[in-house]
């Protein structure tokens, strides 16, 4: 697997790939890679392609009180799991190569990106269209991948990329998860060994309210018990716990097409978010 760190070398790079007549796919991380994004390479090489991952910790998509300089890098560990999940090429740019001095535009998305983390973090969505924009201009790919854990994000990419006319086939892959059930994060690494124990409780409540959603329970009520579950285990505070519709995430009242059970929460110094598709029995 190759290493590019500029963008002329990147559109060298990718054009050898395309002579094979392979499709080309696109992997976004932001780095501290785990199984998670190795089922997005493994989702992407099933479909034939050449596949081209890029890490990139983007300031723009967190707040002034959120983790950026915690982040954390680990570029060696990360192309040597992707090397052997049989990753093409890494496109590494630091922050200068993708924000050069005077840049100033901003892409703003309504409507899936205004309520629940679009509310919690205001202008982490501006920062995450942004960026992937311009990695899709970049690299030019024919399938991008994206993991169902970050729900909200791959709606809010979904959008812009039917609004803008872009070119390129999103894919959302499930998300992947410990044998726990906790959804597999590179933020579960700030957890502690106590923390990680309790951390479980998310997936569980979320799991709970989404079989009684099911089986025609009533809505308010099995959100309001994974609220009390959360608070009870500790995590404070809990941004939301919402049944959305699939498409628009605008948030429901009752099950009559495909739903999701959304959830963020904050366990001691970690935000943790998860989700459920929700189906009637």
């Amino acid at each position: 697997m190759q290493i590019v760190r500029n963008i002329d070398d990147l559109r060298q790079e990718v054009a050898k790939l395309r002579i094979s007549g392979a499709p080309v796919a696109l992997v976004p991380t932001m780095g501290a890679l785990h199984r998670g994004h190795v089922a997005l390479v493994d989702a992407a090489r099933s479909r034939g392609c050449q596949v081209v991952v890029s890490i990139f910790v983007n300031p723009t998509q967190f707040g002034p009180s959120e983790d950026l300089d915690a982040y954390p890098r680990r570029e060696a560990a990360d192309a040597a799991m992707l090397d052997g999940a049989g990753a093409t090429l890494l496109w590494a740019p630091d922050v200068a190569t993708m924000y050069p001095p005077g840049f100033a535009t901003s892409i703003s998305v309504g409507g899936v990106s205004e309520r629940w983390d679009g509310a919690a973090r205001p202008g982490h969505f501006a920062g995450v269209a942004t960026v992937v924009t311009k990695l899709f201009q970049q690299v030019k790919p024919d399938i991008a991948f994206f993991g169902e854990k970050d729900f909200q994000q791959l709606a809010v990419i979904r959008r812009f990329v039917a609004d803008l006319d872009i070119d390129i086939e999103i894919v959302g892959v499930p998300t992947q998860r410990d044998d726990d059930g906790l959804a597999l994060s590179s933020r579960n690494a700030y957890l502690s060994p106590e923390e990680r124990v309790t951390a479980r409780t998310l997936p569980r409540a979320l799991g709970e309210a989404a079989a009684a959603i099911g089986r025609g329970g009533d809505v308010a009520a099995a959100l309001a018990a994974a609220i009390a579950r959360l608070a009870e285990a500790g995590f404070d505070p809990i941004d939301y716990v919402a049944l959305v519709d699939a498409a628009s995430l605008e948030p429901i009242d009752r099950l009559d097409g495909p739903a999701r059970l959304i959830a963020a929460a904050r366990l001691g110094g970690t935000r943790l978010i998860d989700n459920l598709a929700v189906e009637p029995d």
